[in-house]
């Protein structure tokens, strides 16, 4: 009897720090609708103005995270910056400061609304249903990867003109 109790005992106390560390669905929600959720990686040099570059996203369906995808790529322009690697020096956010985001909260929910204004900035995309190792079906839904190229310097020219970010003539 001792050693059923013993056994029962430590399992519970194997069991139990792995469960208090689970994730719970109202976070792993909030993981998936966050902006600070996404893979972006430099692939080439554009054409003059241009970022070509992989990003990934979630979505709980493909075509809800190819969408999300796009809208994540601005993001990065916008906000992240991009990372540099052998083909490609890495190029600064276009609005630095993070308090931008929440100071102009109204202007980037208007502008990052589906089928929203960020669209104008997208050049190429590789809209088609991604395969392979390009889409991971995970918990909750998809991992989707496209190839973007956003129109950088029109995306710098806009949040300019918005008085968004200063321009670059205004010198230091």
């Amino acid at each position: 009897m001792k050693k059923l109790l013993f056994a029962v005992v430590m399992v519970l106390l194997a069991v139990a720090p792995a469960t208090s560390f689970a994730q719970k669905k109202k976070d792993r929600k909030a993981l998936f609708s966050s902006w600070n959720n996404y893979e972006v990686a430099t692939q080439k040099v554009g054409t003059d103005g241009t970022k070509f570059i992989k990003v990934w996203a979630f979505g709980k369906d493909v075509d809800q995270a190819v969408v999300q995808a796009k809208k994540n790529a601005v993001h990065a322009c916008l906000f992240r910056g991009l990372p540099g690697n052998e083909v490609a020096m890495a190029t600064p956010a276009i609005c630095p400061d993070p308090a931008t985001l929440t100071a102009h909260e109204a202007y980037f929910t208007d502008f990052f609304e589906t089928a929203g204004e960020y669209l104008k900035y997208i050049n190429m995309t590789t809209d088609g249903v991604p395969s392979g190792q390009d889409r991971m079906k995970i918990k909750g839904g998809y991992k989707v990867a496209i190839y973007v190229q956003v129109m950088y310097d029109n995306l710098r020219d806009k949040m300019e003109a918005d008085g968004i970010v200063r321009k670059l003539s205004t010198g230091f």
